[in-house]
C-alpha cells in the first residue's frame, strides 16, 4: 500500500483534531507558550508546509528545465530570468519561518519526552528542507540559522550545507534505530506522521534515499563516490510501495492540490516540445525506426509507436494530437486559424481559465497525488552512478527497473488502460528503447528516462541534473539531454548565461540582510546565473 500524506494547507485544520481545551492549555503566560508542545502537534503542519513550498517554487524551476513553457511569447522565466520577488522563494519562507523554530522545538520536545522516533523524523525533515533549499538557491544560511541573538546572518557555501544534511540524516537514522524510549504506537508518531504513519523502517529508507540524492549531486567533484551512491539507493526504496506521496482533499481551495484547477496557479502553462518529443518517438535518443507505423490507435496511424505514458501525462490539442510549445514562443507559433493545433492546458482545457477543466491529466487534479521521492527516481540515480563507475550491468538493471516502475506509476492516470498495456508491451520489447545489452545502453537514455519519471514534480532534482551537465553547453556534439535546446535569446540581464540559482527571498534578505548578501554578489543583475558550487568541476 502506498504511503500517502493527507495534507491541509491550513495549519488550523491540522490542529482541529485536538480539543480546544488541550491545545490552548499549554501555558500560564498570556503572551505565549512557556512550555514545549508535544511533538505530534508540530509534525503534520511541518510536513504539509514543506511539500507545498516545493510545489510553489517548482513552478519556476520547471521553466528552466522545460517541464513547461508559458502560453504567451517572451515570458521572462522561459528565458531564464529570476526576478526579485517573494513569489519565487516560498521554500525560503517555509524552511526559515513556517518550519524554523517549530521544527527545532519539535525535536527538543521529542528528546525530552523520549519520543526518539519523532526526533529521527524531525532531523530528516530538517535535512530535506536544507537539501531542497540549497538545490534551489545555492548558498543559504545554515550555521547561523535560528540563532536568537542574531539579527543578520552570514551565508554558507554548499559544501557546508551538504555536510550538515549528511549529519542530520545519519542522526535521524540513529534515532529511528533506538530501542529505548517510547515506540511509535505510544509516542503518537503513528497518528501524527502524514507520510509513513509512523513506520520507522520506511523513514530510514527515505533517509537513505536523500543521502543518495545528496551524494550524487557531486558527480563533478573528485570526491564523488558512485559506489556510495549505489549503496545508499540499495538501502532505500525497494518498490513503488515506498514512494513518498502527498494527496490533497480537493474540496476547497485551501486543501486542494497547488497544481489543480481549483487553485488556478498554472493556467498559462503548456507542455513543451521537449517532453512531447521524449514520449511521441520523435526524440532520436528514445525512438526505434522499426516502430514507425506501429501505434495501435487509429488517430496516430503511420506515426511512431507512442510511449504509453504520453496520454497519461500530457494534454492533447483539440484535434487529438500531442504537441508542445517552444519556450519563449508559446502558442504564438500557431496562427489564429490553427487554434485546433494548440496544446490544451494541463487541466485539459482550452485557454487559461480553471473554471471548466476537462478530464484529469496526470498529477494536475485537485485531489491528485504529488510525489516527494519515488522508487523510479532512485533507480535512475543508481543507473547513472553505476554508469559512471563503469558497472554497466548494474546500470542496465537499474535503468530497466526504473522504466518499469514509472510505467506502473503512470498507468493509474491512463485514460485507456488496455491501450496503455498494448503500447507498453511493444515499447518494452524494443531493444532500442529498452536495451538488453550493456553495449546499447547510453547515459542519454538514463537521463532522459529519469527526466520523464520526475517530470512535473522532481523539479529541483531535474534542474540539478541539468546544471551538473551544464545544460550540455560545450558538449553539443554528444549531448546528454538530446533534443533539449536553451532559448535562442535568454533574458537581457542574464548576459547570455542560463539560470543556475534562484535569488534569496526578497523581503528577508534584500531588505534586512543586505551586507551578507552583498558578499555573494546578490545585488548583481545576473546573480541568478552564477554557477552553483555542486556543479563546478573540482
Amino acid at each position: 500500500m502506498k504511503k500517502i500524506i493527507y495534507a491541509s494547507l491550513m495549519v488550523a485544520s491540522i490542529f482541529a483534531t485536538t480539543s480546544c481545551e488541550s491545545y490552548l492549555d499549554v501555558n500560564t503566560n498570556p503572551n505565549g507558550p512557556d512550555a514545549l508542545l508535544q511533538p505530534e502537534l508540530f509534525l503534520p503542519a511541518i510536513q504539509s508546509e514543506l511539500a507545498v513550498a516545493t510545489q510553489w517554487d517548482g513552478r519556476f524551476a520547471g521553466f528552466y528545465t522545460q517541464n513547461w513553457g508559458y502560453y504567451s511569447a517572451g515570458y521572462s522565466l522561459d528565458l531564464h530570468n529570476n526576478p526579485l520577488s517573494d513569489s519565487y522563494a516560498q521554500l525560503w519562507r517555509a524552511v526559515y519561518w513556517s518550519m524554523g523554530y517549530n521544527l527545532s522545538d519539535m525535536i527538543e520536545s521529542a528528546e525530552l519526552n523520549k519520543k526518539y522516533d519523532f526526533a529521527g523524523v524531525g532531523y530528516i525533515m530538517r535535512a530535506l528542507g536544507w537539501q531542497n533549499l540549497t538545490d534551489y538557491h545555492g548558498p543559504v544560511i545554515v550555521t547561523e540559522a535560528f540563532d536568537p541573538d542574531k539579527r543578520t546572518f552570514n551565508y554558507d557555501e554548499q559544501q557546508v550545507v551538504y555536510a550538515e544534511i549528511q549529519r542530520l540524516l545519519m542522526l535521524g537514522i540513529e534515532n529511528l534505530e533506538r530501542t529505548d524510549g517510547l515506540d511509535e504506537a505510544n509516542s503518537g508518531l503513528s497518528g501524527a506522521d502524514l507520510i509513513y504513519g509512523g513506520n520507522r523502517e520506511q523513514w530510514k529508507k527515505f533517509a537513505y534515499g536523500l543521502l543518495a540524492i545528496n551524494a550524487h549531486r557531486l558527480t563533478n567533484k573528485s570526491s564523488y563516490d558512485p559506489n556510495k551512491v549505489i549503496e545508499y539507493v540499495d538501502k532505500s526504496f525497494t518498490s513503488n510501495a515506498d514512494d513518498a506521496l502527498i494527496r490533497f482533499q480537493g474540496e476547497v481551495s485551501t486543501n486542494s492540490n497547488f497544481f489543480g484547477p481549483r487553485r488556478g496557479n498554472i493556467g498559462g502553462y503548456r507542455q513543451t516540445k521537449f517532453i512531447v518529443g521524449l514520449l511521441d518517438g520523435s526524440n532520436p535518443a528514445l525512438s526505434d525506426p522499426t516502430l514507425v507505423g506501429e501505434d495501435p490507435a487509429e488517430e496516430f496511424a503511420g506515426q511512431h509507436l507512442k510511449d504509453p505514458r504520453l496520454t497519461a501525462m500530457l494534454a492533447p490539442a483539440p484535434d487529438g494530437q500531442y504537441r508542445g510549445v517552444t519556450p519563449g514562443v508559446g502558442l504564438t507559433q500557431w496562427t489564429d486559424a490553427e487554434e485546433a493545433l494548440e496544446p490544451k492546458s494541463l487541466w485539459n482545457s482550452v485557454g487559461t481559465s480553471s473554471t471548466s477543466p476537462g478530464s484529469q491529466i496526470y498529477i494536475f487534479g485537485d485531489n491528485a497525488l504529488f510525489p516527494l521521492m519515488t522508487y523510479a527516481q532512485l533507480q535512475f540515480i543508481k543507473a547513472e552512478a553505476a554508469w559512471i563507475a563503469n558497472k554497466k550491468d548494474v546500470a542496465l538493471d537499474a535503468y530497466t527497473e526504473g522504466v518499469n516502475a514509472h510505467m506502473d506509476f503512470a498507468r493509474s492516470y491512463a485514460p485507456d488502460k488496455a491501450l496503455f498495456d498494448q503500447r507498453r508491451a511493444e515499447y518494452m520489447a524494443s531493444e532500442e528503447l529498452m536495451p538488453t545489452s550493456v553495449a546499447d545502453l547510453t547515459l542519454s537514455k538514463i537521463m532522459l528516462q529519469k527526466y520523464i519519471a520526475t517530470w512535473a514534480w522532481g523539479f529541483l532534482d531535474t534542474w540539478s541534473d541539468m546544471r551538473r551537465y551544464h545544460y550540455d553547453q560545450g558538449n553539443e556534439a554528444n549531448p546528454v539531454y538530446v533534443g533539449f535546446e536553451l532559448p535562442e535569446e535568454l533574458y537581457s540581464t542574464n548576459q547570455e548565461k542560463p539560470a543556475y540559482r534562484a535569488r534569496p527571498r526578497f523581503n528577508s534578505e534584500y531588505m534586512w540582510n543586505k551586507e551578507a548578501l552583498e558578499k555573494l554578489g546578490g545585488f548583481e543583475e545576473n546573480y541568478h546565473t552564477f554557477e552553483t558550487w555542486f556543479s563546478k568541476p573540482e
